[in-house]
C-alpha cells in the first residue's frame, strides 16, 4: 500500500518546512505547495530527500485558481491526500488610519482566509466521498483579541478560527475530521523582525514535532505551547478597560517598508 499523504502549504520556511520534515522522516509522501517553489527545492535537495517522496507545486495561496490547479495536480500525479495542512500565511502591521495599508489588509485577507478556504475546498468532496480525512487550519493566538498595529493578521486568525469552526460543524458525521492548530510565538521569518517580547517561543521544529501529534489525534482545536494555551483562555475573559491598559505601549508590529 502507497504510504499516507500530506498536502502542506507554505512548504518553503517556517512552520511548513518543519512539518514537512517531520512528516517526511515518519514515512510520508509529502505534497508541498509554495509561491517560492525553488526554495522548497533548495531544501529539500540540502537534506538528500528522495524524489520519489514529494511533489512540488508553485502556487500563491491568494490566487484561488492557481491553487485549485494544484490541488488538481495533486489529485492527479499523487492521488487523494489524508491530511491537508493549509498553513501559508502572511503578517505586516498596519496603521488604520493610514489609507494604503487597507491594501496590505486586503492582500492579509486574501492569503491567510481566502488562500486557507481555497486549500481546503478542492479536497472536501472526494475526502466525503472516501468516507476520511483530516483538514488542518493553521491560526494563532493572535485571533483570540485584537492587538494595537496587529489589525490585519488578528483579524485574519480570528477569521480562520471561524471558518474552521463552520466546516468542522458543517463535516460532522461525514468522515472528515477538521482541527485548528493555534501557534503561540514561533521562532520562523514572520516573527523574527517583532520588536516586543514573545513569551514561551518555540523553535518551528519544537511547535512541529507538537503539531504532528495533534494532527494524529482526535482534537478539533489545539492551542501549541500548553502555556499559551493558558493565555489564550484567559484573554477573552479580560474586561476592554483591563485588555486596553495592559496594551497600553505595546511596541507595535512593523509596517511594510519599516
Amino acid at each position: 500500500m502507497a504510504a499516507p499523504l500530506v498536502f502542506i502549504t507554505g512548504a518553503s520556511s517556517g512552520i511548513g518546512q518543519a512539518l514537512a520534515r517531520r512528516y517526511l522522516r515518519a514515512g510520508w509522501r509529502v505534497a508541498l505547495l509554495a509561491r517560492r517553489a525553488d526554495m522548497v527545492k533548495t531544501w529539500l535537495d540540502a537534506e538528500n530527500i528522495s524524489a520519489d517522496s514529494y511533489e512540488i507545486y508553485g502556487a500563491d495561496v491568494s490566487d484561488a485558481a492557481q491553487i485549485a490547479a494544484a490541488a488538481s495536480a495533486c489529485l492527479e500525479r499523487q492521488g487523494l491526500p489524508d491530511v491537508v495542512l493549509a498553513n501559508a500565511g502572511i503578517s505586516v502591521g498596519i496603521a488604520p488610519g493610514d489609507a494604503q495599508d487597507l491594501a496590505v489588509l486586503q492582500r492579509t485577507l486574501a492569503t491567510n482566509v481566502i488562500g486557507l478556504a481555497a486549500t481546503f475546498q478542492p479536497f472536501i468532496a472526494p475526502m466525503v466521498a472516501r468516507g476520511s480525512g483530516r483538514l488542518v487550519g493553521v491560526a494563532s493566538v493572535a485571533g483570540v483579541r485584537g492587538l494595537p498595529g496587529h489589525g490585519a493578521y488578528c483579524a485574519s486568525k480570528a477569521a480562520v478560527i471561524s471558518y474552521c469552526e463552520s466546516v468542522r460543524s458543517e463535516l460532522r458525521g461525514s468522515g472528515v475530521s477538521v482541527l485548528t492548530l493555534c501557534p503561540g510565538f514561533v521562532a520562523t521569518p514572520l516573527t523574527a523582525r517583532n520588536r516586543y517580547p514573545m513569551p514561551f517561543l518555540l523553535s518551528a521544529e519544537a511547535f512541529a514535532r507538537r503539531a504532528e501529534r495533534a494532527i494524529a489525534g482526535r482534537a478539533s482545536y489545539c492551542v501549541i505551547p500548553w502555556r499559551m494555551a493558558i493565555v489564550a483562555r484567559l484573554l477573552p475573559l479580560l474586561p476592554d478597560a483591563v485588555f486596553d491598559r495592559l496594551m497600553a505601549g505595546r511596541p507595535r508590529k512593523r509596517r511594510e517598508g519599516e
